[in-house]
């Protein structure tokens, strides 16, 4: 029997947008971005099986050399689109729409209640495990109300971030610093 697979499907866009309006309030740089290889080991982790990453990023001019060359050596496939309308999420409800007929487990990195209808459908096969990761605050209700659906903390749980983000949290009581306020 061949081996189960994870399909991490990442809306990079999406990420971006929401560390850099919603928790930075400016536009992230690099430093701050997620360490993509860390959400790549992450998911293999997670899930103790292979990992199959596909980036998907808008190309409305020129494509960005160096960054779809590191997103190679650290083991995604790119997936470059250009065209009309949201080609990103265009391009992730497909893909998740193909691997409904498919075996394997899939993990979106997102916050997009788009993908809600794709995500139920995948999550109805009942030896699929479907994994959401993002920003829990800003998770939109549509994917949090996937059934069955693992929700994981992009700064949290997978520690893609060299640094702690400005962000608003419940505090359980046994990790509260002050002086972390004062």
């Amino acid at each position: 029997m061949a081996e189960r697979t994870t399909y991490l499907l990442v809306d990079g866009e999406n990420i971006d947008a929401t560390l850099g309006v919603s928790i930075l309030d400016r536009r992230p740089e690099p430093q701050e971005r997620p360490r993509w290889n860390t959400v790549l080991d992450f998911a293999e982790s997670a899930w103790q099986q292979p990992v199959k990453g596909l980036f998907f990023l808008a190309v409305p001019h020129e494509l960005p050399t160096s960054f779809v060359q590191a997103l190679i050596a650290i083991g995604y496939r790119p997936v470059p689109l250009r065209g009309e309308g949201k080609v990103v999420d265009i391009a992730i409800q497909r893909t998740a729409e193909a691997l409904v007929e498919r075996d394997g487990d899939v993990m979106l990195v997102s916050h997009d209640a788009d993908f809600a209808p794709q995500l139920e459908r995948l999550a109805e096969h009942p030896h699929r495990r479907v994994g959401i990761v993002g920003f829990g605050e800003f998770m939109a209700g549509g994917l949090r109300d996937v059934p069955g659906a693992e929700f994981f903390d992009l700064e949290y749980d997978v520690a893609a971030f060299k640094s702690r983000l400005p962000r608003v949290r419940i505090i359980p009581i046994d990790e509260f610093d002050p002086l972390e306020f004062l």
